[in-house]
């Protein structure tokens, strides 16, 4: 409990140099109001989309989509990071496509999603995917090829089948590095689907980005960016950290 409170401490006098600094920079009017609004201006523009449900109706959307297609990456990303790691043809040949594949931003592949779907939801969920599948997939990959090679011995020397030996070795000695890939793909999803939401006229958080650019409303532009960057943070904190830190203290990873 101490720990907590600690920590929210430090986060509420961070978030108070910040403000403070911000405000200090707009009051020098180095910047006109329209380049640099002012806190206030933007924290208005978070409880009037709040108090109007565009930012809440938007953010819920968003998750949506981010859930989804975050589902479908993690899923496929595991089942080709196993195929890579245990054929040699693929390792050989195929990661090193998928390697280069993932330097390419994710809104590379949005001419790909409009030419094959359409201005529609699969086109957004398909750059989701994109964006995602092959950092999960590299991810798992190294993952297993990082396990010491005694685990594996030591399994067959016991009698461990095929079956056991990924149920009982292979997959707890990568759960850790698992977890820390699902938090990853995590943000490559979020990022990913803003991406494809800002260049669509669809309902979204990054549809309210847009907006905020085109009406040139920067105190809009900030507000959004604001709550992307807390949604995003909030999912990774309770859901991903969470997971990780219990991990990590089962395997004596950490002391705390």
């Amino acid at each position: 409990m101490k720990r907590k409170l600690f920590d929210f401490l430090n986060f509420f006098i961070l978030f108070t140099v910040l403000t403070a600094v911000w405000w200090f920079l707009y009051l020098l009017k180095i910047w006109p109001s329209w380049v640099l609004p002012s806190p206030w201006s933007v924290f208005a523009k978070i409880f009037s989309g709040l108090a109007d449900f565009s930012l809440v109706s938007g953010m819920f959307i968003s998750l949506g989509r981010v859930i989804f297609g975050f589902s479908l990456s993690f899923i496929f990303g595991t089942l080709i990071g196993f195929l890579i790691s245990k054929n040699i043809w693929l390792k050989t040949y195929f990661k090193p496509l998928i390697l280069g594949l993932q330097t390419l931003p994710s809104i590379c592949w949005l001419p790909l999603a409009l030419l094959w779907f359409g201005l529609n939801e699969k086109a957004i969920i398909f750059v989701v995917i994109m964006g995602t599948v092959l950092s999960v997939t590299i991810s798992v990959e190294s993952a297993i090829a990082n396990i010491s090679s005694n685990y594996i011995k030591a399994g067959l020397i016991l009698g461990a089948n095929k079956i056991n030996l990924y149920k009982y070795i292979i997959f707890p000695a990568i759960l850790p590095s698992y977890i820390n890939a699902a938090r990853q793909g995590w943000s490559f999803a979020w990022r990913s689907l803003m991406s494809g939401e800002m260049l669509f006229i669809t309902v979204g958080l990054g549809q309210l980005l847009m907006f905020g650019r085109e009406l040139n409303d920067m105190s809009q532009v900030m507000a959004v960016m604001i709550v992307i960057i807390i949604v995003g943070a909030f999912f990774d904190q309770a859901i991903f950290a969470g997971i990780e830190k219990r991990i990590r203290l089962k395997w004596g990873l950490t002391n705390r």
